[in-house]
């Protein structure tokens, strides 16, 4: 192929507008790369503290053998924590009053959890939604400047006409580019963010019953 009309070719020979468009959009697909991978490692990290709590919990029969062998950090055992923790040291007598003061606190913290994780999903969202406008206006930009271009021409033709509007239609490719990725990456990530959500729900359930069974 001819390098004039390679796809470097046409990058290179792009107008200003359109090359710093392109900048952009690589920047901006950089950035959510980054975030999707940083991430996709907190999602997995909770989800085996998640699981190793669960064993840990699912083999002790008594609060106090679960706190001896609670891991130093995590999630998990810090709702634990704030629950006992809540729940032992009330200074009321009645049982339901103090388990549900402890439901409450273990939501607290399941909520900030929560927010954690899902902080600068905003931003990958962000990403996916105006990468591709962002693209659009350097195609339109191009277009449009290579349509004034022929103004000075007298005679136009196909071979005038194409490297224009194909360095123009490279932005909206360089938009689309950013812009799948980190949508397919936004709606997995936050479909992981809920599941985890509802297990840490679920936990703070069984908890709450087990704190009303107490004597």
């Amino acid at each position: 192929m001819d390098n004039s009309i390679s796809i470097l070719g046409l990058i290179t020979q792009a107008g200003l507008v359109v090359q710093l468009v392109m900048l952009i959009l690589v920047i901006m697909s950089i950035y959510s790369w980054t975030l999707i991978l940083s991430k996709k490692k907190i999602l997995l990290d909770s989800k085996s503290d998640i699981k190793r709590f669960s064993q840990i919990f699912s083999a002790t029969k008594t609060l106090d053998e679960l706190k001896s062998q609670l891991p130093a950090k995590g999630a998990m055992a810090s709702i634990f924590a704030t629950g006992c923790e809540e729940f032992t040291h009330s200074n009321t007598g009645n049982n339901q009053a103090n388990a549900e003061r402890a439901y409450r606190l273990m939501n607290t913290t399941v909520n900030d959890e929560v927010e954690r994780l899902d902080s600068n999903l905003s931003i990958l969202a962000m990403i996916a939604s105006s990468s591709p406008y962002i693209g659009l206006f350097g195609t339109v930009w191009g277009i449009m400047h290579s349509f004034i271009g022929l103004a000075s021409i007298k005679q136009a033709s196909i071979a005038v006409v194409a490297p224009g509007i194909a360095e123009a239609l490279i932005a909206t490719a360089f938009g689309l580019f950013a812009a799948i990725p980190a949508t397919i990456a936004y709606n997995r990530l936050m479909s992981q963010v809920g599941e985890i959500g509802n297990q840490y729900s679920a936990f703070i359930e069984k908890m709450f019953v087990i704190f009303q069974r107490q004597r």
